[in-house]
């Protein structure tokens, strides 16, 4: 019994790439009950592999590394691969939304760094983003702000994608189109 939980172990260790984690959150929670009340806590995780995918998770137990472990284990089968540009910023702005969470991300050039608040902060840095502006505005509520990220990380497309989408070659979706090259050339 002993070894099939080791091979077990192993092979999701083999299975799944070194991820990294950050804890967002921890709420002390409580439950009334007949004799009192009693406590436990919410953890908000969030994993990456800082190349592009990026989860979040939230657990709840009676002590904190457990509610940290169960977070984490949630956050690694919730992963989302979402495309960079040049691995180090995202292909276009991009709002996300969710519920009273309103957050605007831009795309940002090289040597500007991570630009966004906690949660935020801690989404794009576990997705392996260097440099990017993001504003989160309405709700200050961690679990929102990072559905919200996640939401407009999720509408992320690449040319690549877009190309695909529509049938044509990503040099057609990066071609500037003919009246801006042919201002570009009377200028000249």
């Amino acid at each position: 019994m002993a070894e099939r939980d080791n091979r077990r172990e192993r092979r999701e260790r083999e299975e799944t790439p070194e991820f990294a984690d950050r804890l967002v959150a921890i709420n002390r929670v409580s439950k009334t009950v007949k004799g009192g009340k009693r406590f436990g806590f919410a953890a908000l995780v969030v994993v990456g592999d800082q190349r592009g995918r990026v989860g979040f998770g939230k657990g709840k137990a009676k002590e904190v590394p457990e509610a940290i472990r169960k977070a984490t284990e949630q956050a690694k089968r919730s992963l989302v691969r979402v495309p960079l540009k040049d691995g180090r910023t995202l292909h276009h702005d991009i709002e996300g939304r969710h519920g009273a969470g309103r957050v605007v991300m831009r795309t940002a050039p090289a040597g500007t760094g991570i630009i966004a608040g906690g949660p935020m902060r801690a989404v794009f840095e576990m997705l392996g983003v260097q440099d990017v502006v993001a504003k989160s505005l309405g709700t200050q509520n961690p679990y929102n702000m990072i559905r919200a990220t996640l939401d407009g990380l999720k509408q992320e497309a690449s040319p690549r994608m877009v190309a695909q989408r529509r049938g044509k070659k990503v040099a057609d979706i990066l071609k500037k189109p003919e009246t801006e090259a042919a201002a570009e050339t009377a200028e000249a």
